[in-house]
């Protein structure tokens, strides 16, 4: 059985406003195999979050296919793929997107919630991954009672919560100091190798991304191995 999790095929995507086209990816491609960790590097405004988001079926391709454990994504109706995103995808951002008026646990098990597992099948995994993740006695905090470091953690728990396949990350270390965002980072690789799962990480920050298995260079609309 192959180890290909994701292939992206000769992706392209332009955004129209009026006569004005612009033109964001041209003749994409790419491979991300099971538990592989990628960095994707290239300054602002070149394309990694636009690619984030097709690969995370947020937005939609103007050319080309994404495949994901052999389907076809975008030949999949609405409703499976908002089903697939939920089960087999998790998401990390620059900024948290945590919700204020939950505690750091309600947080990270509101995937499950939504997914509809029981609140008590839910919570226990919640905790476990919380522990995993150094915030056993920050369960119940809210994100504005946890440091920047604290809620990047939630975060990721949060996104780990329904044991995905891939975990998109979009610049999850932007936002916090050099020795914070070094801890995210091997957190991110003791995580991946525990739970067997994927992450493409976008980022500007080359020397923290080859800490990861391997980097690609978004230049041009187009991927290139990182030299």
């Amino acid at each position: 059985m192959s180890d290909l999790l994701l292939r992206c095929e000769q992706l392209g995507k332009e955004y129209r406003e009026g006569k004005l086209a612009t033109r964001v990816l041209t003749d994409l491609n790419l491979e991300v195999r099971v538990g592989e960790l990628l960095a994707v590097v290239g300054s602002s405004g070149s394309g990694k979050s636009t690619l984030l988001h097709i690969i995370g079926t947020l937005d939609s391709p103007s050319e080309g296919r994404v495949w994901f454990k052999g389907q076809d994504l975008f030949a999949l109706g609405d409703g499976a793929r908002t089903q697939l995103r939920n089960r087999e995808l998790g998401f990390v951002y620059q900024f948290h997107h945590l919700l204020p008026e939950f505690s750091a646990l309600e947080n990270v098990i509101m995937p499950l919630l939504i997914a509809g597992q029981t609140r008590r099948e839910a919570r226990g995994r919640g905790e476990e991954l919380l522990k995993r993740v150094g915030l056993s006695h920050r369960m119940q905090h809210k994100p504005s009672e946890l440091s920047g470091g604290e809620r990047q953690r939630v975060a990721i728990a949060r996104a780990l919560v329904n044991k995905p396949a891939l975990v998109l990350a979009d610049e999850p270390t932007g936002n916090l100091d050099e020795h914070t965002a070094e801890e995210v980072y091997e957190l991110i690789r003791e995580l991946a190798a525990q739970e067997g799962t994927a992450f493409v990480v976008v980022t500007h920050d080359r020397e923290l991304a080859a800490r990861l298995d391997r980097q690609l260079m978004m230049h041009g609309g187009r991927l290139q191995e990182a030299q």
